[in-house]
């Protein structure tokens, strides 16, 4: 494998910075403008989020850094343990007394006031684990039994207790970049396909399995016929959108945030950016999020080895399906999955992955751009 790299030889990647940067300042001011109503009404302090999430920003900030000046071969190291660390928190999460329940969901442990969601933290394990374990299949990759079925058996282990808290959108994701990877490492395409041919029909069946999931599909297909109900949500969406036409109706303008549109700081952020800052707020977000993935994507094919290229197609591949997953789900193009929008949406836990990602991102650039 060589030596390892040294990231203070390396010149950092500039533009993958500022872009990350822009983003999270976009986002910061965005959930003042789309949380201080709520705010108000809920603690009596229009500031009550925005100051938590300068917190976290700064905190992410700082793990960023810090992971970004970690040589990236190190964290292979990590990868057995972490996944195990993994599992241990998800299972404890299923046990009572253990986890924090928000809106029927257990995803959080919560210590001394403050929340972290456990499987925020397990995708980037995921990739950490598929990046260490596919270097060192690299020359078996296309052996079922040997290769394929113990990473697959690991993902259904960890997909169990993620579907268990319930977070389908996260089971998502994670499905997806998995199949990514192998597809990256050269997989046969048939045991993908094989993968891909079981998990849509059981998607559809724990879909089927749950009414809430099922009212979030079909309100996705025709949101009017249920306007006041399971539609009202991404009606109020659209409304945002509609509303916001090229330009915006200018910062802190929207009505929708006004007690229409649910969760407008969290999942539905984007929604209130399309109607206070309009189209070109919208395309200037979006055109952000292509410029960071084609930094990722560059990082992962300028590495020096095949652990730095699947750790940098991974650490892409968490933030750019969710982003515009989520940009799918507001604009009406996807079913409801309580996704948030990178950098941009309230939030701790996801917040302090996606600087991750982007420290990671750091890190395999300036090992690749070392000096010799």
């Amino acid at each position: 494998m060589g030596k390892e790299p040294s990231v203070t030889g390396g010149r950092p990647d500039i533009t993958l910075l500022a872009v990350t940067i822009i983003l999270v300042v976009i986002g910061t001011v965005m959930i003042y403008s789309s949380s201080s109503i709520i705010a108000m009404e809920k603690y009596g302090d229009g500031y009550h989020y925005i100051k938590k999430q300068i917190v976290f920003v700064l905190l992410g900030f700082s793990v960023m850094m810090g992971v970004s000046r970690i040589p990236y071969r190190y964290w292979g190291k990590a990868a057995y343990p972490a996944v195990l660390v993994s599992i241990a928190l998800l299972t404890l999460l299923i046990i009572p007394g253990f986890g924090t329940t928000v809106g029927g969901a257990t995803r959080w442990f919560r210590v001394a006031g403050i929340s972290f969601q456990v499987s925020e933290m397990v995708k980037v394990v995921l990739v950490l684990f598929l990046a260490h374990y596919l270097t060192k299949k690299v020359n078996r990759i296309k052996e079922f039994s040997r290769v394929f079925l113990v990473p697959l058996a690991l993902l259904l282990i960890i997909l169990g207790l993620i579907l268990r808290q319930p977070d389908f959108g996260t089971a998502v994701i994670m499905v997806i970049v998995f199949m990514l990877m192998f597809y990256l490492a050269g997989s046969r395409v048939t045991y993908l396909a094989g993968l891909a041919a079981t998990a849509i029909p059981a998607g559809a069946i724990l879909i089927m399995q749950e009414s809430y999931r099922m009212r979030r599909l079909l309100s996705f297909l025709n949101p009017w016929e249920d306007p006041g109900g399971t539609g009202f949500q991404i009606i109020q969406s659209f409304i945002s959108f509609g509303s916001g036409g090229a330009f915006g109706v200018g910062l802190g303008n929207s009505m929708q945030k006004l007690f229409y549109l649910p969760e407008p700081h969290t999942d539905f952020i984007f929604s209130v950016l399309g109607e206070e800052l309009g189209l070109w707020g919208v395309f200037v977000v979006l055109s952000l999020f292509m410029v960071l993935i084609w930094r990722g994507i560059h990082t992962a094919l300028e590495s020096r080895d095949l652990f730095g290229t699947y750790l940098a197609m991974g650490a892409t591949m968490i933030i750019g399906l969710q982003a515009f997953i989520n940009a799918g789900v507001v604009m009406g193009l996807l079913p409801t999955k309580g996704l948030t929008m990178p950098f941009i949406s309230y939030g701790g836990s996801s917040l302090l992955v996606n600087f991750s990602c982007v420290g990671l991102l750091l890190s395999v650039a300036a090992g690749s751009r070392r000096k010799d």
